[in-house]
């Protein structure tokens, strides 16, 4: 469902996988809203069953992410993923897929496009342009997060819209290209630990 229920949020999750030869390793990060102060982080490694396919990552990552869903003290009020929501050719990005899992509002906030077309985006933090379908509706926003960084694909996983999908991945902006839940969940999927206070964050992207 593309629809925000205005429900409170005061923690937001960022997911990110890594791949190893064999084996998928999920990392989501919890992060305290609206101040980002870093809360929890998991990580949880799956076998890797399916073969690498784009578009259809969350038969890839899926087992991994639920695995480590599994381990969280406390599931956050919303999700961020490293990937797409239904910017996707069939509608239905990893974001969108895990959402139906996890039953928590999603938002894919992709490095790259997947699908959809737009005009070019303006080079400072905050530009932005609406990404468009083949049927000319509105999936996403493409947006400028840091300067002379390439921009991320925003769009709804589910229980989201357009609009607040936007809004929460720019409240996440914090100096980086990445939104801080997706750019934690990198870090630590990568080995990384997380910090007890945010001003120990170094420079990744």
């Amino acid at each position: 469902m593309l629809k925000w229920d205005g429900r409170p949020v005061r923690t937001i999750g960022g997911v990110d996988v890594s791949i190893k030869t064999e084996a998928a390793r999920a990392a989501i990060v919890i992060l305290r809203f609206p101040d980002l102060t870093p809360l929890e982080a998991v990580t949880a490694d799956a076998p890797l069953v399916f073969p690498y396919v784009p578009g259809l990552l969350a038969f890839r990552e899926g087992p991994a992410v639920l695995a480590a869903w599994q381990l969280l003290q406390n599931q956050p009020d919303l999700l961020i993923f490293d990937g797409q929501g239904i910017a996707h050719p069939r509608g239905v990005g990893i974001a969108s897929h895990m959402s139906l899992w996890l039953e928590r509002p999603t938002i894919g906030a992709a490095k790259s496009r997947l699908y959809g077309k737009h005009e070019e985006v303006g080079p400072h933090p905050g530009d932005h342009a609406d990404l468009i379908d083949r049927n000319e509706s509105v999936i996403g926003t493409v947006l400028r997060a840091k300067e002379r960084t390439n921009p991320l694909y925003i769009s709804p996983g589910h229980l989201m819209d357009v609009r607040h999908a936007t809004e929460f991945v720019l409240a996440c902006i914090a100096g980086y290209r990445l939104p801080e839940p997706t750019r934690w969940a990198h870090k630590v999927a990568g080995g990384e630990k997380l910090p007890s206070r945010q001003g120990e964050q170094p420079a990744l992207f």
